[in-house]
């Protein structure tokens, strides 16, 4: 049975910081593309960031240079570094193994003074 677990979202000042996580396991981590997704309030589920097996990593373009995604293929996890945070980056984070139906239960950030 495949379980993503997320962790580390909250609240955070604009200009502030946080660092997701996400726990895999049922599945060939190390073979796995693994990505970050959000969903903001009454909006889609838009891809935010994609990792491969070998690191290579994909952005949207509203994140570049602000987040970064990485993994852990020793400890099957994949994070998220999120710095310079706007308001607009308020949203549901959810992991995801790329191109398949498993999702974790979802993280809040909420970008705000």
């Amino acid at each position: 049975q495949v379980q993503l677990v997320e962790s580390g979202g909250g609240l955070v000042q604009p200009g502030g910081s946080l660092r997701l996580s996400c726990a895999a396991s049922g599945l060939i981590f190390s073979n796995t593309v693994m990505a970050w997704y959000r969903q903001a309030p009454g909006k889609m589920r838009l891809l935010v960031a994609r990792i491969s097996s070998g690191g290579n990593t994909v952005y949207t373009d509203s994140v570049k240079g602000r987040f970064t995604i990485s993994r852990d293929n020793a400890k099957n996890t994949v994070s998220l570094q999120m710095i310079s945070l706007k308001p607009e980056d308020t949203a549901i984070y959810y992991c995801s193994a790329w191109g398949t139906n498993y999702w974790g239960q979802g993280t809040q950030v909420t970008v705000s003074s």
